[in-house]
């Protein structure tokens, strides 16, 4: 009986002073804890490897901080070199989702959660969301609870602007995780459903 080969999720971001870096670091953690080959892509130094990497890749779960109301200017030039990938379509049917930080609570982060599903779309991806109930929502909730900051689209984290990448909150963390995780799963029935439609 032949089996199925784990697939493949790369991790797509930029981060301006590190704290996007540690939620992209849990983003891979997830997906590699629900059985996934995880690559990390810093896409501000990204190499012609890289780009290839992403091509071959089931998965892309893109990353950024968000800066006025989106996207850093550095993903923002990942994005627009990756046209060479939207005119031969080179990643439809991959699975796709997204995070972001910011210094406020909310921040326009959905702004940039939005950015990406619209970027993944025009290279027609599947988007993938975060999957959870929005945590800290009543009186008995706490800024402890997984999701605290109420995203669906992806995940979202927040950072103190006068703090270093050690202060992303471990709610957040365990966000990303979540994020990382379920990509895989889906990117898992993906490969798989290939497989037997190719059998």
């Amino acid at each position: 009986m032949s089996t199925i080969p784990c697939p493949t999720v790369a991790v797509a971001f930029h981060s301006g002073y590190g704290h996007t870096a540690v939620v992209a670091e849990a983003v891979a953690r997830g997906a590699a804890r629900a059985g996934a080959e995880v690559v990390s892509v810093a896409v501000d130094t990204i190499t012609d490897e890289q780009w290839a990497q992403l091509d071959a890749a089931d998965a892309i779960i893109f990353g950024a901080p968000t800066y006025m109301g989106t996207a850093s200017a550095a993903f923002h030039t990942f994005a627009e070199a990756s046209t060479k990938r939207w005119y031969s379509q080179t990643w439809a049917d991959k699975i796709a989702a997204g995070f972001t930080n910011s210094g406020a609570k909310n921040g326009d982060k959905s702004s940039t959660l939005s950015y990406f599903a619209t970027m993944a779309s025009q290279h027609g991806m599947h988007w993938v969301s975060l999957g959870l109930q929005p945590g800290w929502a009543s009186s008995t909730g706490s800024e402890d609870d997984i999701n605290r900051l109420g995203y669906f689209l992806g995940a979202g984290a927040q950072s103190p602007t006068d703090a270093g990448p050690e202060a992303v909150h471990k709610s957040d963390i365990a966000t990303a995780e979540h994020l990382g995780a379920r990509v895989a799963r889906q990117a898992a029935v993906f490969v798989a459903g290939r497989a037997a439609l190719a059998a």
